[in-house]
């Protein structure tokens, strides 16, 4: 009886508004996702043609630096911009609006994301620099939407301060992206090693860092169906997160940087540390125990969070480990943020697609599919023990230098990727499927 007042208090507030005013026409947020899977596979692709830069990468143009914002733009952007437009209005109760101003970030960002990247890997700062342009003005429309959604929020104060937090990170992240951009066409603003500090401290750790702690607090007890996280742990946690990032923030600024980056990464991992003691509660407390595969790549990204700052540290006091910095970048970037995306993805998907049918079939067209009957298991099979073998694959082509191992990861990612793209066609089209009439029997083999 407990377990289900537990379950039943997440979810009261999440199911109604979901299918209430709030949910947005599945080509919102699914155009996002659908952006992204392709990105995805370009990502892999990209580290397959740049693999002899890639093990001692220390920045500049080339395919690593396309592999590096295929993923973080095009994957983790992408999604989250699809995710928070649908998630944020259930936490704040307010709608988004109209729907012109999301479709047209996808339609100014898409085509944005990918002349960027074309500039970084063939050394076209013409084009470079217009698809940043591109980027950023798409993200200042979504950072625009972002801010009047949580403006005067009604509910869940603890995601809303984490949305807050990820959208002053993300205008630092535009600034310095167009610092940055300047540079490489000829007309640097800022010191680069600063600018680069803060880009990549506010772009990882603070606007996709900050996005996935808050929206974690909404996604993982529903899926779990246990009872929301106590709230002071979790301000607690969020303290801690912002004060690791104005500390690392001061020290990109070189105010006393090794003591303000060793100061910044312990308290990242004091609020990492309350945050995933919430987390784990909930999966351990929840009704549904058995989450499968898509939490267990949950699982692996948390502990490659934890991971990712005990590599800060060491980076911090300049450990003798040859390519520490690209591990850093593979753990915090692919280890962490990805593969939690996409482990995230796997229930977001069916569950937003479920809710899409659902509205179809109150119009005749019968009973809504369950998330389960719109998951295509065997794609998700291949991509769990295709990703996690090439991320293992990849930190160590890092660790020994090794071009050829590089490749061999790249074309396990790539399948991984395809599979998972074929996880997501598959979703889209058992949503359009018409479903049996309430009270009709399925045929045998349908």
């Amino acid at each position: 009886m407990k377990e289900a007042a537990a379950g039943k208090s997440s979810l009261t507030p999440i199911f109604p508004a979901m299918a209430g005013s709030r949910l947005l026409r599945p080509s919102i947020p699914f155009r996002f996702f659908g952006a992204a899977v392709i990105f995805h596979v370009g990502a892999w692709i990209a580290l397959f043609i740049g693999a002899d830069a890639t093990p001692r990468f220390a920045g500049g143009l080339g395919w690593p630096l396309v592999v590096l914002h295929f993923v973080t733009l095009g994957v983790l952007a992408m999604s989250a911009i699809g995710a928070s437009l649908q998630l944020l209005p259930v936490a704040t109760r307010r709608s988004v609006g109209s729907e012109r101003w999301p479709a047209a970030i996808w339609w100014l960002y898409t085509p944005g994301v990918a002349m960027t990247a074309l500039g970084m890997g063939t050394g076209a700062v013409t084009a470079l620099a217009a698809g940043a342009v591109a980027v950023v003005a798409a993200l200042g429309i979504y950072a625009a939407l972002l801010a009047r959604n949580l403006v005067g929020a009604k509910g869940m104060p603890v995601v809303v301060a984490h949305g807050w937090a990820a959208l002053a990170s993300l205008a630092i992240v535009l600034a310095t992206a167009l610092a940055l951009a300047g540079a490489y066409a000829g007309a640097p603003t800022l010191d680069r090693a600063t600018v680069i500090g803060l880009h990549v401290v506010f772009a990882a750790y603070g606007f996709m860092g900050m996005l996935a702690l808050g929206l974690s607090y909404i996604l993982v007890p529903m899926y779990a169906l246990s009872a929301a996280p106590a709230e002071r742990p979790a301000w607690a946690s969020f303290a801690l997160a912002v004060l690791a990032l104005l500390l690392a923030g001061a020290a990109a600024l070189d105010f006393a940087p090794v003591a303000l980056r060793t100061a910044a990464a312990a308290a990242g991992l004091a609020s990492v540390a309350l945050h995933l003691h919430l987390m784990t509660t909930a999966l351990r407390t929840g009704m549904r125990r058995h989450l499968g595969r898509s939490f267990t790549l949950v699982r692996v990204a948390w502990a490659m969070l934890v991971a990712s700052l005990l590599l800060a540290l060491a980076l911090v006091f300049d450990a003798p480990v040859d390519g520490l910095a690209t591990s850093f970048g593979v753990v915090v970037i692919g280890g962490w943020l990805l593969t939690f995306l996409l482990g995230i993805l796997q229930r977001i998907v069916p569950f937003l697609a479920s809710m899409h049918a659902g509205q179809v079939g109150t119009r005749g067209r019968g009973l809504p599919p369950t998330p389960s009957a719109l998951t295509a298991a065997r794609p998700l099979a291949i991509h769990f023990a295709c990703h996690l073998a090439a991320l293992a694959l990849l930190a160590l082509a890092v660790a020994v230098d090794s071009a050829l191992a590089i490749r061999a990861a790249a074309a396990l990612g790539t399948a991984g990727a395809l599979a998972f793209g074929a996880f997501f066609a598959a979703a889209m089209r058992r949503m359009r499927r018409p479903q049996a009439p309430a009270g009709t029997a399925a045929m045998p083999g349908s």
